[in-house]
């Protein structure tokens, strides 16, 4: 079972932004500012916690529900677009007087990262990023989605995943124990995005506001971002798991454009906070503990 999640240090909604974005802080203040983007489109900033709180060890850990998701929803069901997304980021960095991010994307997070770095690029009113960690980034053209759409397809549909589903929809668990039930059903839904489906136990339920989730992607259109990519100037450091449904190829481009490194991770699907949490904090800590050196000097 997931484990508890502690209560944030602070916690708020923005208030220059065109809908209030609920966020939170965990660790120190005075440490070095981070931002940790969570994924979806649609979803929530909880399901990276606890785990994603090793970093509030040496940080000042800052996480927000994105437009229309968790405690941010829209009053109205008006499109949210991926330039919405990037406004409410700049947004949430002036409000907060944060001149440089330091950016730690997860899946769609990290694509929200790299859609962010390169708005700066050209909008003044961006301030442009002075890192980037990106984790299990989402893909970043429109051909490597499709390759993880249907890989998560097939993976959903998989034997023990099929055979699990089916004993657990001719088990009484609905009515004698509605939690259970709920918690289970949660985690065979996600079990495609792990190299180990039974790791999915230790995962924080989350849901996807489908229509947000739909429109920002819908707003991308056919997309390859890796162009854009190579402009940005930005040190970064690609996290990414062997068996993850989106495909390696795409972060492996990702690296190559932004002239970064790739850490490949064994044995590790989408989800390496919950799968490969060591060697996830082996890749990340050196390198922002490097990019913190470097900026103090």
């Amino acid at each position: 079972m997931p484990l508890p999640i502690p209560e944030p240090r602070e916690a708020g909604f923005t208030t220059t932004t065109p809908v209030p974005l609920y966020w939170v802080r965990y660790g120190t203040p005075g440490k070095p500012r981070l931002i940790l983007l969570h994924g979806g489109p649609g979803a929530d900033h909880r399901y990276l916690l606890p785990q994603m709180l090793h970093l509030a060890r040496d940080y000042d850990l800052m996480l927000y529900d994105q437009r229309g998701g968790g405690r941010s929803r829209a009053e109205n069901n008006a499109p949210v677009t991926w330039r919405d997304h990037v406004a409410d980021l700049a947004a949430i960095c002036h409000e907060n007087d944060i001149g440089a991010p330091s950016l730690l994307g997860y899946s769609w997070g990290g694509m929200l990262a790299l859609l962010y770095s390169i708005a700066a690029l050209d909008d003044r009113a961006v301030p442009e990023p002075a890192r980037l960690v990106l984790m299990s980034p989402a893909p970043v053209t429109s051909e490597y989605r499709a390759e993880f759409d249907a890989s998560l397809r097939n993976r959903g549909n998989a034997p023990v995943i099929v055979e699990e589903r089916t004993r657990l929809m001719a088990s009484d668990l609905r009515d004698t124990d509605p939690a259970a039930y709920r918690q289970r059903i949660f985690e065979l839904g996600v079990a495609g995005y792990f190299s180990n489906p039974a790791n999915a136990v230790n995962l924080t339920p989350f849901r996807v506001v489908g229509r947000v989730q739909q429109s920002t992607w819908e707003s991308l259109g056919q997309f390859d971002l890796r162009p854009d990519i190579e402009r940005l100037r930005q040190k970064a450091r690609i996290v990414h798991g062997r068996d993850d449904p989106i495909p390696p190829a795409s972060s492996v481009d990702v690296a190559r454009a932004l002239q970064a490194d790739l850490v490949l991770l064994d044995r590790c699907g989408h989800v390496p906070y919950v799968e490969r949490p060591q060697e996830l904090w082996e890749a990340i800590d050196p390198f922002l503990a490097s990019t913190d050196a470097a900026a103090s000097e």
